[in-house]
């Protein structure tokens, strides 16, 4: 049995393949993506993967598996390989003539042979002032011959060296970085790879560190792991720094060392500024230095768009609202007068207040009111679901924030914006909703891209839950109290009426909600068993809702759940729900993905951002699915490894290898769910961890609802929230800063 007849009865994990490479099909030389022809015995295979510097006549094993590839058939996907020097004559020569060296062809190679023999590799990377003894090559020829030869011979020695701990692609992007010295680098420090290669953390380096041996209390791993520390806090729990000794006893719990070591190399690196140590309330503060001058950055450059705003006579803003609420039919509050009056009048302002206060109309005002003044205007969010919601209501378009900056992803490398201070956005106002989402980062990220001169409003609800990255931007700027304000307070009459609105305010104030009416937008049913509470849940999406109100299942009904785990957590949730609105049928495929199965028709979320995800909308394309973003898996192919996936009408084909990515979405966090709205939201309430039995999440969670909220669980556990005003603490220092400047 040949080997493709084999491969059509084999689905293995993994398999190797041994055998010389006839023909190189395709090489991309700035990732090594390659696509070739191998001799194995006498039949020849198609291998595809990364396969750095590969060339004609070379002997390589390769590690991967078969796959059915819809239009080229049977191929060998690579997932690492080793390059093993030719050993006969003629396999040599057929190596050195195959192109790898520029200029040098069958005839120089084969006198190189016939001269050297056995011994001609070792004569090249050794000793090739000895090659100008053949006819033909010069001083300078022979040492491009040898340069050449190391290159190849480098990459698979990074290969050999490194492969237990990372794939083709990041040692392709580790010879790139280093060349032929990338080993000796990495036995001198290997924790230089977290800081010079981009998609490598602290845990492999110190894995590939203890491989060889390195010292525990090398001075290079104890300044990774309190650069780790740092990084890690500011991902998972929003800190922008850490107190010196609680970062100091930190990272001697995750070393396994003495304090006593940690301090001297704390201090070396704040002298190099890698580190930066600030006194805040006399106390030490230590930031990662991107951190610190990302707040640093922010204050001089809001006060800058502060002080450089030109004011409009008042009397002139006040004949502009007034003609807007002759054309509109409308009569704005006098605390909505003065937020449009404050919009229009301050390099920066801040409006913030709960649901229901008029917010979006006083948006919809200061647009008409700068587009009459001859401004140029743009509208934008942290999300994509923000920005739709947005461009929804204000009827003018949104984009998210890192469309407005033009992101562009390098493969390899960190996000990067095309639109910065050497390439300034020409908008002169710039208006942010869902402004409590923006992390300190992003908000940096904005203000160097906008002119000076140029407006900035921040419009947010304070009181929800803080940004997923580090910062709690928003809030730390109120607390300054340096920039024009408006707080909303007042609930208006229409939105009176819903007592999602007025619930929420209730919870906001510390009063529980009512949970007594029935003929509201606003329901509670009461489950003191918690077993009831799951199939209650599943229920109401199945039957009772789309019955009622003739909804669509999947769509508009939207199941928030504070905690991943316990009995109504979104991982029993999901289950449950894809069991109840998306069986197994024949002719749904399916894919299942460490113990996960996705199914034609799920309702997935994106857990992660990635940058680099291509998606067609219509005519239109662009990059980037982010942390949050929810979509339906409309078909999966098998011999193509994808599945085609619906974002908010964003197709994208995801491969099979990105699964680790995504989840299904039909029970989702409260975390997960800022910055969207749901015309029917489920909230099940049960005794889950403690840090989440909070005030302002269960507000955030009740206020995503547009139309309907049920609330399914116990009355105990909604009072327990609304009096636990606990709220996480966050390490940040932009409103001291602002204090200070």
């Amino acid at each position: 049995m040949g080997l493709l007849e084999e491969a059509e009865q084999r689905h293995l994990d993994g398999d190797t393949l041994e055998g010389v490479i006839e023909n190189v099909i395709y090489c991309n030389e700035s990732n090594g993506y390659a696509v070739c022809e191998l001799a194995v015995g006498d039949e020849l295979v198609t291998i595809v993967g990364i396969m750095p510097y590969i060339n004609a006549g070379e002997t390589i094993k390769a590690r991967g598996k078969w796959e059915k590839h819809a239009a080229y058939g049977d191929q060998f996907k690579v997932e690492s390989y080793e390059k093993q020097l030719p050993a006969s004559a003629d396999a040599i020569i057929k190596y050195l003539s195959s192109g790898m060296i520029k200029g040098l062809g069958a005839v120089t190679a084969k006198r190189i042979v016939d001269q050297f023999g056995e011994d001609t590799f070792d004569v090249i990377e050794s000793h090739p002032e000895w090659l100008t003894d053949i006819k033909g090559i010069t001083a300078k020829k022979a040492q491009e011959i040898s340069e050449a030869f190391k290159d190849q011979f480098g990459v698979r020695s990074i290969m050999l060296f490194c492969r237990d701990f990372f794939g083709p692609a990041i040692i392709m992007k580790i010879y790139k970085k280093w060349g032929s010295a990338a080993i000796d680098t990495i036995n001198r420090n290997p924790y230089a790879l977290c800081d010079e290669i981009y998609g490598i953390g602290f845990d492999r380096a110190d894995q590939l560190a203890a491989s060889i041996g390195y010292a525990k209390d090398s001075e290079f791993r104890i300044g990774a792991g309190l650069k780790y520390a740092l990084s890690y806090n500011a991902t998972h729990n929003g800190h922008m720094y850490i107190p010196r000794d609680k970062l100091v006893a930190l990272t001697a719990e995750l070393l396994e060392l003495d304090s006593a070591l940690i301090e001297p190399v704390l201090k070396s690196l704040e002298d190099s500024k890698a580190l930066v140590t600030v006194d805040y309330g006399g106390r030490a503060c230590t930031y990662l230095a991107e951190y610190y001058e990302a707040e640093c950055y922010i204050v001089r450059k809001l006060l800058l768009l502060d002080t450089l705003c030109e004011k409009t006579p008042l009397d002139d803003i006040e004949h502009m609202i007034n003609q807007i609420e002759y054309e509109e039919q409308v009569s704005y509050a006098k605390l909505q007068r003065k937020a449009i009056i404050a919009a229009v009048n301050n390099g920066v302002m801040l409006l913030t207040g709960g649901p229901g206060t008029g917010k979006t109309t006083i948006i919809r005002a200061v647009i008409r009111i700068y587009d009459r003044m001859g401004f140029k205007i743009a509208l934008a969010a942290p999300t994509g679901r923000a920005a739709k919601r947005m461009s929804e209501a204000t009827q003018c378009e949104a984009k998210t924030i890192h469309r407005l900056l033009d992101m562009e992803y390098l493969a390899g490398e960190r996000t990067k914006f095309r639109r910065n201070e050497n390439n300034l956005l020409e908008e002169e106002v710039i208006i942010i909703d869902e402004a409590s989402m923006m992390d300190a980062l992003l908000i940096t990220a904005l203000l160097k891209a906008m002119r000076p001169g140029a407006r900035l409003m921040l419009i947010g609800d304070a009181d929800q839950l803080p940004s997923v990255g580090a910062g709690q931007v928003l809030c730390d700027l109120l607390a300054s109290d340096r920039f024009a304000t408006v707080r909303l307070t007042e609930i208006f009459r229409q939105a009176q009426e819903s007592r999602i609105v007025t619930n929420a305010h209730a919870i906001n104030h510390g009063e529980l909600p009512v949970l007594t009416d029935k003929k509201g937008d606003f329901f509670f049913l009461s489950r003191e068993n918690e077993a009831d509470i799951l199939p209650t849940v599943v229920n109401l999406c199945c039957h009772r809702l789309p019955k009622t109100y003739g909804v669509d299942k999947r769509d508009a009904i939207q199941v928030i759940t504070p905690s991943h785990k316990g009995v109504a957590g979104t991982e029993a949730l999901n289950s449950a729900l894809q069991r109840a609105l998306n069986p197994p049928q024949p002719g749904r495929r399916e894919r299942k993905f460490r113990g996960v199965v996705f199914r034609e028709g799920d309702k997935v979320m994106q857990i992660r951002n990635n940058y680099e995800l291509e998606w067609e909308r219509y005519d239109e394309k662009g990059c980037g699915i982010f942390n949050g973003d929810i979509g339906v898996i409309e078909a999966i192919s098998f011999s193509d490894e994808v599945m085609r996936i619906n974002f908010d009408d964003r197709i994208c084909l995801y491969e099979f290898a990105k699964l680790e990515d995504l989840e299904h979405a039909y029970a989702i966090t409260v975390h997960k769910s800022q910055g969207s709205e749901y015309p029917f939201v489920i909230i099940p309430l049960f005794r889950y961890a403690p840090r989440l039995l909070t005030r302002n999440l269960l507000y955030t969670a009740v206020t995503r609802a547009q139309k309907t909220v049920i609330l399914v669980g116990s009355a105990s556990v909604v009072q327990t929230m609304v009096e636990n005003n606990r709220q996480s603490k966050r390490y940040t220092g932009l409103s001291r800063l602002l204090e200070q400047a």
